[in-house]
């Protein structure tokens, strides 16, 4: 049943307590009125006010984003009318009303979306109440709503969305006619989710998880292997398959090709081909049928000779049955096998005709792989990318990749741009990056690199943007992995990908993934000669370096937690008893002591905290190779990695100078001077080393035995 307040609003153009300025929508009015559509948007298919399914993808300009469309049928009928005005004026308004901590601004179409559901969920809580309309609800009804929220068995983040629904909505009281407004006095006194649920929502540790090392390494290592070993065959075989489809009957320009044909030709040409295949013991192309028998595949041999659909019937066809040759199950192409995998092709048997397109699409997966994991850029952006994105610096000799970035693009007001902005500065990526990209150019045609189909004779979508969307791409991962692992189970190869523990390798994952390989990895190779810790440097120097690109805050909290985890370890080796020397031992003890005592179970909410966070000078302890800096930018002897007023500067580990009044040795770090100094020893003892080389391995030891003998001479007694 509707409420008044519902049947003044269909009785009346106007409802009473309209506040001015307000615009108010009749049924046929626009859902996007007040939004930029994309160019080619046909408006007489834009949804319509009276509409139960809003579609709203014609306001999203993301090439990569899925078809988005608010759907009305499941909420209450007598709740529907109210929440398509709320809704509708989320979409509309020039400037979305907020409560405290919560910016100003527009929301995007795809943000209202995401919050529709939590706002439908507190409807039904409504409606299964007995309430029909917002103008009913009191205070106690939204504490009531607030007890049955922690109850829930819901996760956290989701308790915070919905109390975050209510509040929004509370917000735009002042649009909305009388009828229809929340009660007066904020929600919950205006309190924050976190006092309400006493509970803050899970730290970032939590939220997005990291992949693996074994599963990231392998993923990485297949992915090159496709773009810089298998490519050319791919590539090939694709571009043949290409070819012999667009010579299929139905897409063959029929009249015109047969007056191009002379009588007798088609049977010649026919012969020929069966010639060859006698003579070079080739076989038929074929399809096993569904009784299980082996035959001849009469489409492809249609495309073969692009000849018409009823080809087998005729005399010419009798020739290929009768012909006596062997069939194939399938129909090999004839693009050789180049590539090496270990020194041996990495197949022995041709590319088939209907297995191209799979390995095209497993081709572009491994592109987007090493694209997205090796440039840091978000997994949206990778996906929008367009085929002149790439270019090589004349003076610097580095390759620069750029594109349209949608998160962060806003306009003068702040207010989010749809169609999102040329980058001004490009990311600066390594080699593979750029192969990958090249690769992709050569795969097909299309204006982006990532379309959703790869073939252009594929159905069409029904979405406007063509690029593939994030979850196609996970689902293209986790297919990419399939392949690999029956590839590696068909050869009994050990280099299979490992199931990651958190499940799905989404793209989102790869940003944090990078981040800890370069924190805790930065010499492992990603290809060849390239190190992580190479990456960084060429990330650093484009936009991945800038903090618009999210990136530093991705590293930063990797860098947290990796500092969180040696200050522990520090912690419990000090309290054991662990003995530290050097100029920096007091300044490291203190460091130890505080920064546990400061920082042991500190929960992080955002990444930019990390950042913050970092430049605290009880953090900044860095181990080495036999050394621990505890550094202090004033007095150090390295080249700093950055500058000494940078709360973020860190030092050259690599250039530690044994002068430097930041020096500090732990028992762990003598230990490491112990084997240093076992391993010298050995090849001093060698009568056959060159001179050159003796003389400086004696030196080194002297040098590292003062080390040791200063550390023990200055231990304490212990009783």
């Amino acid at each position: 049943m509707m409420s008044r307040a519902a049947i003044a609003l269909v009785r009346d153009d106007m409802p009473d307590g309209l506040p001015e300025g307000t615009e108010w929508p009749a049924p046929n009015t626009l859902v996007l009125l007040r939004r930029e559509v994309r160019p080619g948007t046909v408006p007489a298919a834009l949804s319509k006010f009276a509409d139960d399914r809003w579609h709203l993808t014609p306001a999203i300009f993301e090439d990569h984003t899925k078809t988005v469309s608010l759907n009305f049928a499941p909420v209450p009928a007598a709740w529907r009318l109210e929440v398509k005005h709320y809704v509708w004026q989320l979409l509309n308004l020039s400037e979305t009303r907020s409560m405290r901590h919560a910016r100003r601004e527009r929301l995007a179409p795809l943000s209202v979306a995401h919050l529709f559901p939590n706002l439908k969920a507190f409807v039904r809580w409504l409606d299964r109440h007995q309430l029909t309309s917002f103008a009913q609800v009191t205070t106690a009804h939204l504490d009531r709503y607030l007890v049955h929220l922690q109850d829930a068995n819901i996760g956290l983040d989701r308790k915070y969305r919905r109390v975050g629904e209510v509040r929004r909505l509370w917000a735009h009281r002042e649009v909305f006619p009388t009828c229809l407004r929340l009660p007066a006095a904020p929600p919950w006194s205006g309190e924050d989710p976190r006092d309400l649920f006493q509970q803050v929502r899970q730290d970032l540790e939590n939220r997005t998880p990291r992949i693996s090392e074994r599963t990231m390494h392998t993923l990485l290592l297949w992915a090159l292997r496709f773009v810089e070993d298998f490519a050319a065959d791919i590539l090939s075989a694709h571009a043949e398959h290409t070819r012999l489809h667009g010579r299929s009957p139905e897409l063959l320009n029929r009249p015109r090709h047969q007056r191009d044909r002379r009588p007798g030709q088609l049977r010649r040409e026919v012969t020929t081909y069966l010639d060859k295949l006698r003579s070079q013991g080739g076989c038929l192309p074929g399809h096993t049928a569904k009784n299980g028998r082996v035959q001849i595949d009469w489409r492809h041999i249609e495309r073969l000779f692009a000849s018409s659909s009823g080809t087998r019937y005729t005399s010419t066809g009798r020739l290929i049955a009768e012909s006596g040759l062997p069939i194939s199950p399938g129909i090999p192409l004839g693009t050789p096998i180049t590539g090496l995998l270990d020194g041996i092709p990495w197949r022995t048997a041709p590319v088939d005709y209907h297995e191209a397109p799979q390995l095209a699409r497993l081709l572009s997966t491994g592109c987007f792989i090493v694209i997205a994991y090796l440039s840091g850029a978000r997994p949206g952006e990778v996906l929008s990318l367009r085929r002149d994105c790439l270019r090589k610096d004349p003076d610097t000799g580095l390759w620069l990749m750029g594109g349209r970035y949608y998160k962060g693009a806003v306009d003068a007001d702040g207010n989010k741009l749809p169609q999102g902005e040329e980058r001004a500065d490009p990311w600066v990526v390594v080699a593979p990056v750029a192969t990958a990209i090249k690769v992709l150019q050569r795969l097909h045609a299309s204006e982006l690199l990532f379309p959703t189909y790869i073939e252009n004779y594929r159905r069409s979508t029904t979405r406007l943007g063509t690029a593939r969307d994030v979850q196609t791409s996970a689902e293209d991962i986790t297919d990419f992995a399939r392949w690999v692992n029956a590839y590696c189970a068909h050869g009994g190869r050990a280099d299979a990908i490992a199931e990651d523990r958190h499940g799905t390798l989404t793209p989102s994952r790869f940003r944090r993934t990078l981040a800890w390989f370069i924190r805790r990895r930065p010499r492992g190779l990603v290809a060849a000669a390239i190190q992580y810790g190479h990456v960084h440097v060429q990330m650093l120097q484009g936009y991945a370096g800038s903090y618009a690109s999210g990136f530093p805050d991705e590293y930063a909290f990797e860098d947290w937690l990796y500092r969180m985890e040696t200050t522990a370890e520090d912690q419990r080796a000090l309290a054991a008893g662990e003995h530290v020397s050097g100029p920096a031992a007091d300044a490291y003890r203190h460091r130890v002591t505080a920064a546990h005592r400061t920082f042991a179970g500190r929960v992080l909410t955002s990444a930019g905290q990390s950042r913050d966070l970092l430049g605290n000078p009880l953090l900044q302890i860095h181990h080495g190779r036999g050394m621990t800096c505890v550094l202090n930018p004033a007095t150090a002897a390295c080249q700093l990695r950055g500058t000494a007023e940078d709360p973020l500067v860190t030092p050259d580990i690599d250039d530690c100078r044994p002068n430097c009044r930041c020096l500090a040795r732990t028992d762990r770090d003598i230990a490491q001077i112990q084997q240093q100094v076992a391993e010298l020893e050995e090849t001093v003892s060698d009568p056959l080393a060159p001179p050159i080389r003796h003389t400086r391995d004696q030196h080194e030891l002297a040098r590292l035995q003062a080390i040791l003998d200063a550390h023990h001479e200055g231990r304490k007694p212990t009783r």
